[in-house]
């Protein structure tokens, strides 16, 4: 009853509802209805979620088992407030025995327009997330001033190698998702095996077969200052012989390669705030609501770099929350670039962590432009530690089939690269070779 009172409101409000259940006023196991909203949560098929039972307090307990998920339990409106605004839950639990109608819709306008966003309050989120992906030290060292760089470095690392050397620490056997060798490279067996729920995978054979495959996961990039129309015009062309997934420019060849690959299955993809990151989070909105209206698919945003290791994560936050509403408003992509070369293990799980809390869909490693491009462990640490609800990206450096493929294998789900055509074995010559 609680529930559709709930749901009234929500509904006169115009929020889109999805209801998990239950539907009668019959006995019933709280645990699977938690789960269910939950799950809706942590997949990004809802942005917030409510959970009613009878204290509140078992329901909570169940949406918390599920990485990605922070509930709390509310019974009046100052836990409310606190809830939102220090804790930046994303899940209320709700007891019927302690709360009516009256003040639920309160408690529930509350957690609807009140947000996190004092420093202190999403660096603490920010720990609690890390818990979800058994990075427990990470959060620690974040809190403990007194520990060096090498300290932090090597718990990181022993961290890592923990996982490594037994990857149910990071709880794989409950979820959907998994790591799969196909019994042929064949792009049909592939594409099956991924749309199972295969995230990752692996080969053995001669590679024959792979290429084909392969050349639809790589994004054929020209971004050097000294690219003619020629050479955007041959990336286009280059990228419908070969099937790649998409054509990466700078922002100014948006339209021109929109309009070049019109009626193909490639992508425009481009990038924002590109190289450095250094420009303000309103500069960068500008540039992709422009390069959405000439037509982009994708946005490869660059982080503000020197903000992420200044220790604020808020201004980090804030420019990809801003742009991934962007893109989700064009309908687009968003990937986050964090320049790994110039982070430590424990600024990429922060970035990683911040971009998936704010619903983008990839974190992406490098520009290519800077001290160093994608490697296997950044690869590696990235999907663990977006616990592969987003995709990654690697780039920069990336010049073999045998480099993509080592990508591929740590979690990689996209290459970058200006070498396509070489790394998928396209049988076109290009004349865009440049490093990327």
């Amino acid at each position: 009853a609680l529930k559709q009172a709930f749901c009234e409101y929500l509904q006169a409000q115009g929020v889109a509802l999805l209801d998990v259940g239950t539907h009668s006023d019959k006995s019933v196991d709280y645990p699977v209805f938690a789960r269910a909203v939950a799950d809706a949560v942590a997949s990004g098929r809802a942005t917030h979620g409510l959970v009613i039972d009878g204290a509140g307090i078992g329901s909570a307990m169940v949406a918390n088992k599920v990485p990605g998920v922070r509930a709390a339990v509310v019974h009046n409106v100052a836990s409310a407030i606190n809830a939102t605004e220090h804790n930046n839950a994303n899940v209320l639990s709700i007891g019927a025995g302690f709360v009516d109608a009256a003040l639920g819709i309160k408690i529930i306008e509350i957690f609807l327009t009140h947000s996190c966003t004092v420093d202190r309050h999403l660096r603490r989120a920010l720990m609690i997330e890390q818990l979800d992906v058994h990075l427990e030290a990470v959060g620690e060292n974040v809190m403990s001033s007194s520990m060096s760089k090498s300290e932090k470095s090597t718990v990181v690392n022993a961290i890592l190698d923990a996982i490594k050397a037994d990857p149910s620490l990071l709880g794989g056997a409950k979820t959907t998702s998994c790591g799969c060798s196909p019994k042929s490279n064949a792009p049909d067996d592939v594409a099956a095996v991924v749309r199972s729920g295969a995230h990752r995978l692996s080969s053995r054979s001669d590679g024959e077969a792979l290429p084909a495959n392969l050349a639809s996961m790589i994004d054929h990039t020209l971004l050097k200052a000294n690219a003619t129309y020629d050479d955007v015009d041959t990336l286009c062309e280059e990228a419908k012989s070969c099937g790649f997934k998409s054509v990466c420019v700078n922002p100014t060849y948006v339209r021109r390669c929109a309009d070049n690959l019109r009626g193909s299955n490639v992508l425009t993809c481009t990038v924002i705030g590109f190289p450095l990151g250094a420009t303000s989070k309103e500069i960068k909105v500008m540039e992709a609501r422009r390069a959405l209206r000439d037509g982009a698919n994708e946005l490869d945003m660059v982080i503000n770099i020197g903000a992420l290791k200044s220790g604020d994560i808020q201004t980090v936050y804030e420019e990809i929350r801003l742009l991934a509403e962007t893109a989700r408003e064009g309908r687009a992509i968003l990937k986050v670039i964090i320049e790994t070369a110039l982070l430590t293990d424990e600024e990429k799980v922060t970035a990683c962590v911040l971009a998936k809390r704010a619903r983008a869909h990839f974190v992406k490693t490098s520009t290519g432009f800077s001290t160093g491009g994608a490697t296997v462990h950044d690869v590696d640490l990235m999907a663990r530690a977006v616990e592969n609800k987003l995709e990654v990206k690697a780039s920069g450096g990336i010049r073999t089939t045998s480099d993509a493929e080592s990508m591929i294998a740590a979690g990689a789900t996209r290459i970058g690269a200006s070498v396509g055509i070489k790394i998928s074995g396209c049988n076109i010559l290009s004349s865009c070779d440049s490093a990327y």
